[in-house]
């Protein structure tokens, strides 16, 4: 078959490997990610990240006082 020639890679976000695509043929060394899906997933968990790095308690602030009524 045609399409056991085809270049893989390593998906970025799920581990699966993925082959080259035509839509792809342009920016092949750029793609990290199998699927739309896996590329807004790693994009969350980076915005996550950058998150946790900038406020690294931010639960302290959701906490009340110790002088606060219940």
């Amino acid at each position: 078959p045609h399409h056991l020639n085809r270049p893989t890679k390593t998906c970025a976000c799920c581990g699966r490997p993925f082959q080259w695509r035509r839509k792809w043929k342009d920016v092949w060394e750029e793609v990290r990610y199998c699927s739309d899906r896996c590329r807004s997933l790693a994009r969350d968990r980076s915005n996550a990240a950058a998150t946790t790095l900038q406020d690294p308690h931010p639960a302290a602030r959701r906490r009340r006082p110790e002088h606060a009524c219940p």
